[in-house]
């Protein structure tokens, strides 16, 4: 494996990544999570381009899977995918967080949310609490959802932030995200209703299936590596889900 790929992209997503890991260590108890040995790191081409892949997991007692994907395509795209994963045992939203980057050094998209994944697509009251209490923050250029963004809380941040001050405070703003929902997380009781733990199964579930539908994503991916191995990749490294609970 080559250098850590992330010395090599946007300060934004350097930053971020940084961020998400140190968030992670200084409030979870984590631990090694099994990824398939094709899958860590990849390389292919994206017309004509070098493309690279690192995937980083760790899993935690309240997380099955922490996700967090790097990519680039030679010097003109810049990727930052990240998704924690619940255990089923815990009915906690699932955090979220992507960037895309450019050659030209802008930020095209920037989204973070903590999204619910109950019946009535609320969060839990503990995290409505929280976040209301955040300090209110304006981005010049927010951008729309996408048509099957149902999944996504009252919260969502989705931007094209325009210059360096607008950046960091995105950062600041899933840093806080973040950390809430490490915080929560940690002293939430496991459930033990069969029936309740059916529904977080589905409700995570239902988040997957709606991402799977982000045809961005899986252009890029069949670009480089054919239709078979995008549905492999999208369905066991990024948006896999429990089908059963023993």
């Amino acid at each position: 494996m080559e250098v850590s790929l992330r010395s090599r992209q946007h300060d934004l997503i350097r930053s971020l990544a940084d961020c998400i890991e140190s968030v992670w260590h200084q409030n979870l108890e984590l631990s090694p999570y099994s990824v398939p040995e094709d899958l860590g790191y990849i390389e292919g081409s994206l017309e004509g381009e070098r493309l690279i892949i690192e995937n980083h997991c760790y899993q935690a007692p309240q997380f099955r899977k922490l996700h967090l994907e790097l990519a680039q395509v030679s010097n003109g795209l810049d990727i930052l995918h990240c998704v924690m994963f619940p255990n089923p045992e815990y009915a906690l939203p699932i955090f979220g967080t992507d960037l895309v980057g450019r050659g030209n050094g802008s930020i095209s998209a920037a989204i973070a949310d903590l999204s619910p994944v109950n019946g009535d697509h609320a969060l839990p009251e503990q995290y409505q609490q929280s976040l209301s209490l955040l300090s209110k923050i304006e981005f010049s250029q927010p951008r729309a959802l996408p048509d099957w963004g149902d999944i996504f809380s009252d919260f969502c941040l989705f931007v094209h932030p325009v210059n360096g001050q607008e950046e960091k405070m995105f950062l600041t703003r899933v840093r806080e995200f973040l950390t809430i929902h490490c915080q929560i997380a940690t002293i939430e009781k496991p459930l033990t209703s069969t029936l309740d733990i059916t529904n977080v199964l589905a409700g995570q579930k239902y988040y997957c299936m709606k991402q799977q539908q982000n045809d961005k994503t899986r252009r890029v991916l069949e670009k480089s590596f054919g239709a078979e191995w995008t549905d492999r990749y999208m369905n066991t490294m990024l948006f896999d889900y429990v089908v059963s609970h023993a």
